[in-house]
């Protein structure tokens, strides 16, 4: 595949930073994007086997106003723009609904649909106009099946389901693609951590027990969804560990 110019929000931790790295690797031109600056600094200071490039950049997509100056600042390397990864989410706790804060509320709903909306109608005119692009979304299987305790943060992965599949309609004849995956669970991530508020040893415990799938697997299917010729469009990838049936089903494997 040639190279690329990508865009992966979220690109500190977890799926964000393995996808960024590996595309870099395959010889991308990379934008990695989150509000942990220095983190990514690091990150592409230190990371071997670099045969693309890696650049760095502050993205609070919970911010509308961090969104516009990101795009701003950034406009030359935006002009040409291949792929918008758009992976910066999170999930604040597991209590019931009623018993949920309203400022978690609304920094799950800021990041995971109104960020990412913002930021996808900056950039997807300009693919448009190149009439070229991919808009890869990083779902989850909870914006298929709802869970107790999971009510907004499975609404908003609904939105995003939702959003990519009315967006694919709209882009039809413009040659910009637009891709979903929803992954189940994903150790080597921050997820269950900010979920739980930083409490490691119960977000371990969401893994423990069964084998887990991890941020490079994928990482390894986003690249995968990229690479396919521009006349197909892998439209949504569920992503699973084996010991996971369902959403809400954990079997773990006993040999």
């Amino acid at each position: 595949m040639p190279q690329k110019k990508i865009l992966v929000t979220g690109a500190s931790s977890g799926i964000g930073r393995a996808t960024a790295l590996l595309l870099a690797q395959k010889g991308h031109d990379v934008m990695m994007a989150a509000r942990r600056i220095d983190r990514l600094a690091h990150t592409a200071v230190t990371t071997p086997s670099v045969t693309g490039s890696l650049s760095v950049a502050s993205l609070d997509l919970a911010d509308p106003d961090s969104i516009d100056k990101f795009c701003v600042q950034h406009g030359e390397w935006l002009s040409g723009i291949d792929v918008l990864i758009n992976n910066a989410g999170l999930a604040l706790g597991r209590e019931p609904f009623q018993s949920s804060a309203l400022d978690e509320i609304q920094t799950v709903i800021n990041t995971n649909v109104s960020g990412l909306l913002r930021l996808s109608r900056h950039l997807i005119p300009v693919m448009i106009k190149r009439q070229r692009g991919h808009v890869v979304n990083m779902g989850s299987v909870a914006g298929h099946t709802p869970y107790a305790g999971g009510a907004v943060y499975c609404a908003s992965k609904a939105a995003v389901h939702m959003l990519s599949e009315a967006l694919r309609m709209d882009l039809g004849g413009t040659n910009v693609r637009v891709s979903i995956i929803a992954p189940g669970r994903v150790a080597e991530t921050e997820f269950s951590s900010v979920r739980f508020r930083g409490d490691i040893k119960l977000a371990q415990s969401v893994y423990e027990g069964y084998r887990v799938m991890s941020a490079k697997d994928v990482a390894e299917t986003i690249a995968w969804v990229l690479e396919r010729p521009e006349h197909i469009n892998v439209q949504e990838v569920v992503i699973m560990p084996t010991d996971q049936p369902s959403a809400t089903t954990l079997v773990p494997f006993k040999p």
